[in-house]
């Protein structure tokens, strides 16, 4: 026999299949959308043919969402290929600790663009809410470095998207459907560099 405690989860599951799917189609629709993944992946691929690399940090969900990225143009996507130079800023706890300690948690990122990155590279800047303040200050620091500055955040104004080359906004306010799609815009980016850079189908 089936509980109302149990109907009340299964139909709380469908929902938020639903509101997914809903989501996503939303995106699919979105010629904006479909605009900036175009000029994203042209950038990319612009820098990485010139040897620059990609940089990635966000926070929370969104900092796995940036070493998810950064390791899909690191290793592969589609294919096998050669590497393609990646990093996410969000991975050594030695260098985020020091920072946090030494320069506050708003300058985690922005510390890291001044060592690491170069004029010519991307930043790719990860924020649902186009809030963070650490976010904020590295899309300034790149910008100052001449590096191009490319943000995905949810459908909301915020301080981030003047700060952003280009910015991705998926088309909703929920911070799980946004960072879901982040990661399948993500994907759809990669594979068009892949194709790009390596000529494969």
């Amino acid at each position: 026999m089936i509980t109302d405690q149990r109907r009340a989860r299964e139909d709380s599951i469908a929902l938020h299949f639903r509101k997914s799917r809903e989501t996503l189609d939303a995106a699919t629709a979105d010629p904006a959308m479909l605009e900036a993944m175009m000029k994203i992946a042209d950038v990319a691929i612009q820098a990485l043919r010139t040897g620059n690399k990609l940089l990635a940090a966000g926070n929370g969900g969104s900092a796995a969402d940036a070493q998810h990225i950064a390791g899909e143009f690191l290793s592969r996507l589609n294919f096998d290929r050669n590497p393609l130079p990646a990093v996410a800023l969000t991975t050594d706890t030695s260098v985020l600790t020091a920072i946090g300690n030494d320069y506050g948690f708003e300058k985690v990122f922005e510390r890291q663009l001044l060592g690491l990155g170069r004029a010519g590279d991307v930043f790719l800047a990860i924020s649902t809410s186009g809030r963070s303040p650490n976010i904020l200050a590295a899309l300034r620091t790149a910008r100052e470095l001449g590096i191009t500055t490319v943000g995905f955040t949810g459908n909301a104004e915020s301080a981030m998207i003047p700060l952003c080359d280009l910015c991705l906004r998926a088309p909703s306010g929920s911070t799980p459907l946004i960072q879901q799609i982040h990661i399948v815009a993500a994907h759809a980016i990669c594979g068009v560099v892949e194709q790009a850079l390596f000529g494969k189908p």
